[in-house]
């Protein structure tokens, strides 16, 4: 999988990756108006004046969108295609949508499940798959 384009870590974005390397899913928070965030920025969007904090939220939400490639626009995916891309709405502020593939079971591959497997507004919850030593990514499962 090292062929994959995956994305930076840097300073910003290093605490989501330490989480979710731990298997917990890490959001940004407003120190201010305790609102949650995605993606990780410098600052604030609700205060940009206050540096955010990092809150680690339950992993459930419901699946808001979702899309099947076909083909892939990586060329690097061609290979795991088709498969199942869904936006989730968090549970804890459903403004917040995380990206991601949508597996049938911990460890599944990619293109076990098809477009009639998904539903808007079914339950998931997120597990992960390590790709490097530095990266694991968000997955979504149904529960």
């Amino acid at each position: 999988m090292s062929e994959l384009l995956l994305p930076p870590v840097d300073e910003i974005s290093a605490p989501f990756f330490e989480g979710a390397l731990a298997g917990e899913l890490r959001i940004p928070c407003c120190p201010e108006t305790g609102r949650l965030f995605f993606p990780p920025r410098p600052a604030s969007p609700f205060a940009p004046q206050r540096a955010h904090e990092w809150r680690t939220v339950s992993g459930r939400g419901t699946i808001w969108s979702f899309v099947v490639p076909h083909p892939p626009l990586l060329p690097a995916w061609a290979a795991l295609a088709p498969y199942v891309v869904v936006a989730v709405a968090i549970e804890e502020e459903p403004t917040v949508r995380l990206v991601g593939n949508l597996v049938a079971r911990e460890g599944g591959p990619l293109d076990e499940l098809g477009p009639e497997d998904v539903a808007i507004g079914a339950p998931v919850r997120v597990v992960f798959e390590r790709f490097s030593p530095e990266i694991a990514l968000p997955r979504w499962i149904r529960v």
